[in-house]
C-alpha cells in the first residue's frame, strides 16, 4: 500500500534522497522539477518503507491507509503522473517508469589554506536559510544573515496561508539551521540604508543575494489607485501580521470582492475572504485581521484571468484545496472553462499536461450541490480596463477576450469590443512580482532581476562577473518555483561561490566578525540577533498556547525589540542533530 503526497508538498526533495527505491518524482536532476507544482509518489514502485515521512519537512506525505476523506484525492493525482510519458528524465540505472537518480553536485570542500570562509546572507526566507544550510555544512564557515525585518523566514511567515499550518512547519528546518555554530542573524537591518554593499564585502568574503521579488506588478489601468484597490499580497501581508502592513485597513463592507489574477496567492486570498472565520481562530492570523473578517460582509470573490482555462496560474494542490474548503461553493460559468484548440488537440493526443489535466479533472468534480454560504467564482478570458469609483472602488471594467492560435501554435488572447462591469467594494491585483534595485548592487530592469550566470552575479545583463557577489531564489531567477525550489536553487549558487574560494578569486574580508557587530550596533541599535528572534519566537508561542491558537504574531516593532532584548547570551546550538542532506544521513 503506497505513500501519498498531499496538498502541503514543498517540493525540497528531501523525501527523494530518503526513498530507498527512488519512487518519488520528479528529482532534483529532472529537467521538470523546477516548474513541478508537486511531487510524486509512484504507487507501483513504493515499498511503503515510511522513510519519506521521517525526511518532509512539512509533512506532507501520508500512508494510503491513514489518508482523510479530502486527501484522497491525492492518491489519483500523484497515480496519473506515472500514467504519462516523461521521455526528458534520466534514464541511467533505472526502468521506464523508475529512472535512477543522478548525483547532484555537491559543493566542494572549503580548502582550508584560505582560512574561514564568511559569508553574508541578504534575505531570511527559504532562499536565503537554503543557502546558510548549504554553507554550514562545511566546518568553520559562518554565515551572517541580514534582512531590514525585525524577524524572519520571509514569506513563509508572511506570505502562506495561516490555514495552511502544514506547509508553515517548514520554519522548524530553518530555526534548526539557525542553531547551527557560525550562524547570525542580523535583523532589523536594511542592506542600502543601515549597511553598504561595499561594507558586506568588507567583512565577508562573499555576499549572497536572497531578497526574493517584493514589488507587485500593476495593472496601469484608470482608477487604480482608488481605496479599495490594492494588491493582494498586501493583502496577505495584512492578515498574516507583517510590522509593515500592521496598521493597513480593508473595507469589507460590500457583498462582493475581485481579484485579478489567478495563481496560488488569489486563491490563498479568495478562500481567507469565504472562510468561516472560527476555521481560522486556532492559526497565527493576525488577531485585527481575525475580527476584521468576523465582521465582513463579503458573500462572494470572483478570480478574474484574462486567459483560458488551460492557462490557469494556479496549482493542482492548490487547486485541490479550495474545493474541499467547507462551506464555501466553487463556481465556473457554463462555457469559461472550455479549452483552446491547441490544448483540445493535445488532450485527443493524450499529451495535455499534466497539471491541466488534473485541474480539468477536479474541475468536473464541481458538480455539486450549492452549500449556499459564501462562493468563489471563477472567470476567463476578462482584462481590466478600469477600475471604476469616485471616492473609493465600487466596481470594475473587463474587456472580454478571445483565444487566438498563431502559426507556431501559440496561444494567446485578443480583446474584443465586448465589456462587462462587476460591482464590487474591493479589488486586489495578483499578477505577478518583480525584484526591487539594492544601492550598490547590479540590476536587470527588463527582468526585475539581479543578473547573474547561475548564481554569479554579472555587472550587466551578459556582462563580466562581479568578484564575491552571488544571487539565490526569486532575485536570481524570477518568480518562479516553490519554497523547496529554493534549496536546488541555493546548491547551485554555493556550489559556485565555493569554487570561487577555493580558487583563491574571492577577496579576504578586512574586518572581522567582532568588528561588523561594533558597526551594526553603531548604525542600527535596535538590530536583533539569533538570541533575540529566539525570545521573540517563544513569546508568540506562548501567548498562542494561552489562547489555544498556534501562536500569537507580535507586529509592533518596538515591542518586538523589547523582548529581544530580554534575550541572555545566545543559546548554544545543539551538541548533535541529524538532518538529510544531499541524500545522506549526517551527524554533527
Amino acid at each position: 500500500m503506497p505513500h501519498v503526497v498531499t496538498q502541503s508538498c514543498c517540493s525540497d526533495a528531501s523525501c527523494v534522497y530518503a526513498c530507498p527505491v527512488n519512487c518519488i518524482h520528479p528529482t532534483p536532476d529532472e529537467p521538470d522539477f523546477l516548474t513541478a507544482e508537486m511531487l510524486h509518489i509512484d504507487p507501483a514502485a513504493c515499498v511503503d518503507c515510511g522513510a519519506c515521512v521521517s525526511a518532509c519537512p512539512v509533512d506532507a506525505i501520508v500512508p494510503q491507509k491513514k489518508l482523510t476523506e479530502p486527501q484522497v484525492q491525492y492518491l489519483q493525482i500523484n497515480a496519473d503522473y506515472y500514467k504519462e510519458p516523461h521521455e526528458d528524465r534520466a534514464r541511467i540505472g533505472g526502468s521506464a517508469t523508475r529512472p535512477a537518480l543522478a548525483k547532484v553536485t555537491a559543493a566542494p570542500a572549503v580548502a582550508a589554506e584560505h582560512g574561514p570562509l564568511r559569508v553574508a546572507i541578504v534575505g531570511s526566507g527559504p532562499a536565503a536559510m537554503y543557502a546558510a544550510d548549504e554553507l554550514l555544512t562545511q566546518p568553520g564557515v559562518t554565515v551572517d544573515v541580514f534582512d531590514r525585518l525585525p524577524v524572519p523566514y520571509g514569506l513563509v511567515r508572511a506570505g502562506v496561508a495561516p490555514d495552511h499550518q502544514k506547509t508553515k512547519q517548514v520554519a522548524r528546518l530553518y530555526d534548526t539551521i539557525a542553531a547551527q555554530p557560525g550562524f547570525q542573524y542580523y535583523l532589523g537591518v536594511e542592506v542600502g540604508r543601515d549597511v553598504s554593499h561595499e561594507e558586506l564585502l568588507a567583512h565577508h568574503h562573499a555576499v549572497i543575494y536572497a531578497v526574493g521579488a517584493s514589488r507587485d506588478r500593476t495593472l496601469g489601468v484608470p482608477g487604480e489607485e482608488l481605496p479599495g484597490s490594492t494588491s493582494a499580497t498586501d493583502f496577505v501581508a495584512w492578515y498574516n501580521g507583517h510590522p509593515d502592513h500592521a496598521n493597513d485597513s480593508y473595507d469589507l463592507s460590500h457583498r462582493r470582492a475581485v481579484i485579478v489574477g489567478n495563481g496560488n496567492v488569489a486563491l490563498d486570498v479568495a478562500r481567507i475572504l469565504t472562510a468561516d472565520p472560527d476555521t481560522l481562530a486556532g492559526t497565527d492570523i493576525a488577531p485585527y485581521a481575525l475580527e476584521a473578517l468576523r465582521d465582513s460582509r463579503i458573500e462572494e470573490v470572483v478570480i478574474v484571468a484574462r486567459r483560458g482555462f488551460a492557462q490557469s496560474a494556479f496549482t493542482v494542490p492548490e487547486f485541490a484545496g479550495l474545493l474541499d474548503a467547507p462551506g464555501i461553493d466553487v463556481l465556473v460559468p457554463d462555457g469559461e472553462a472550455a479549452l483552446d484548440s491547441v490544448s483540445e488537440d493535445l488532450a485527443a493526443r493524450g499529451e495535455l499536461d499534466h497539471a491541466v489535466t488534473q485541474k480539468l479533472r477536479l474541475l468536473q468534480a464541481l458538480a455539486r450541490p450549492a452549500v449556499g454560504g459564501r462562493r468563489i467564482v471563477f472567470r476567463y478570458l476578462l482584462s481590466p480596463t478600469e477600475i471604476l469609483g469616485d471616492e473609493r472602488v465600487t466596481g470594475i471594467r473587463f474587456a472580454r477576450n478571445e483565444i487566438v492560435v498563431g502559426d507556431d501554435g501559440t496561444v494567446r488572447v485578443k480583446a474584443t469590443a465586448d465589456s462587462e462591469t462587476v460591482e464590487a467594494g474591493l479589488v486586489l491585483t495578483s499578477i505577478g512580482y518583480r525584484g526591487v534595485p539594492i544601492d550598490g548592487v547590479p540590476f536587470d530592469d527588463t527582468r526585475g532581476v539581479i543578473p547573474n550566470d547561475d548564481g554569479r552575479v554579472l555587472a550587466a545583463p551578459g556582462g563580466d562577473s562581479v568578484t564575491g557577489v552571488y544571487a539565490t531564489g526569486w532575485i536570481k531567477r524570477g518568480p518562479s518555483g516553490f519554497i523547496g525550489t529554493n534549496k536546488s536553487c541555493a546548491q547551485d549558487t554555493v556550489r559556485h561561490l565555493v569554487d570561487d574560494f577555493n580558487a583563491g578569486r574571492l577577496v579576504t574580508p578586512t574586518a572581522d566578525a567582532a568588528a561588523l557587530r561594533t558597526l551594526v550596533e553603531r548604525r542600527t541599535p535596535a538590530f536583533i540577533d539569533r538570541a533575540g528572534w529566539q525570545a521573540i519566537d517563544a513569546e508568540e508561542r506562548r501567548r498562542g498556547a494561552e489562547s489555544g491558537r498556534v501562536r500569537v504574531k507580535i507586529t509592533d516593532e518596538a515591542e518586538l525589540v523589547a523582548l529581544a532584548r530580554t534575550a541572555a547570551a545566545p543559546v548554544a546550538a545543539p551538541n548533535a542533530r541529524r538532518w538529510l542532506r544531499r541524500g545522506q544521513l549526517v551527524s554533527s
